[in-house]
């Protein structure tokens, strides 16, 4: 795969910017952001709990640190269920952009941007999953379905899948979609659990994948991100 080009995606729960030190710095997390060097990032914990859901990290402080920001919540939030999504300026280009609401007890949803990037046509959807297996398994379901009504195109979703297992049944139940060998991300501090995933659809494979350790990685956050150099392989 060498010589193609290569587009970093991460996704980071960024715990509505409270660190391991109980500290709420935006900032420090635009440190994190800044180190990881991703073209795209999905973000998801990116408001404040209570109505009307202010953005955590926001949005004045991205647009000064070159970042654009899609427009998928209202009022002042980053995003829609916390789930949110950001680029570097100049990188790639909106072309549209939706929300998808998710089955369970808790209130769930995921985000979706279609870009014209450097590798042609992409969709990108995030996502930040339930507690509870059975309804991740069916909110996995849903997810694959409500995607494949969208025009065909390669298609990345990241996010934080909630799941601890190191061999996820969720693939099995989006036969379209392809996850990454999950990495620890979670506790921050002593990573144990592959809670936060990355996976891609046909036409689309990486040069690399991994956890982000650099400092401030490892107190900003109870999540520590996870990455992926995507490039374009031919249909098939």
């Amino acid at each position: 795969m060498s010589g193609k080009a290569a587009l970093r995606l991460a996704s980071y729960n960024i715990q509505k910017c409270v660190g391991l030190d109980l500290r709420r710095r935006p900032r420090r997390i635009l440190q994190v952001l800044d180190r990881l060097g991703a073209q795209v990032v999905v973000l998801q914990e990116a408001d404040k709990r209570l109505p009307p859901r202010p953005a955590a990290l926001p949005h004045f402080v991205l647009e000064e640190a070159g970042w654009e920001v899609a427009d998928l919540g209202g009022a002042g939030s980053l995003g829609w269920h916390g789930n949110a999504v950001i680029w570097r300026k100049g990188a790639m280009e909106i072309v549209a952009k939706g929300h998808i609401d998710l089955p369970g007890l808790e209130p769930r949803g995921a985000v979706w941007v279609t870009f014209d990037s450097p590798l042609g046509p992409l969709r990108v959807v995030g996502t930040h999953l339930g507690l509870v297996g059975r309804w991740r398994q069916q909110q996995v379901q849903h997810l694959a379905l409500e995607t494949a009504r969208l025009p065909a195109m390669p298609m990345i979703w990241a996010g934080d899948f909630n799941d601890w297992s190191p061999r996820s049944v969720l693939e099995g139940l989006a036969p379209k979609m392809r996850f990454l060998p999950p990495r620890p991300s979670f506790p921050a501090l002593r990573p144990l659990g592959p809670l936060d995933r990355i996976a891609l659809s046909a036409g689309l494979s990486v040069a690399g994948h991994g956890v982000h350790l650099e400092q401030p990685a490892h107190i900003a956050s109870d999540h520590l991100p996870v990455w992926a150099d995507v490039v374009a392989e031919a249909m098939r």
